[in-house]
């Protein structure tokens, strides 16, 4: 099993020490196996899309103004 190094902010280190008993590595792994299985199926369905690369953007924008709009409003 490989090994990876985290940099944390020293409060969020602070609050980890104080739950001692967490096994704070197998959180880590948890969510990096989580976060994996959701891009692999995000990229498996982007293959399957017949959208173009423009579509994409059209609609990634129109999503990021209607967001501004309603949260910022």
């Amino acid at each position: 099993m490989g090994n990876i190094t985290l940099a944390i902010p020293e409060e969020v280190r602070k609050e980890m020490r104080h739950f001692s008993e967490v096994k704070w590595s197998e959180v880590a792994r948890k969510a990096i196996v989580e976060r994996l299985e959701t891009l692999k199926l995000a990229e498996s369905l982007a293959k399957k899309s017949k959208l173009t690369q423009k579509d994409v953007e059209n609609f990634s924008r129109k999503m990021k103004s209607e967001a501004s709009k309603r949260f910022l409003a």
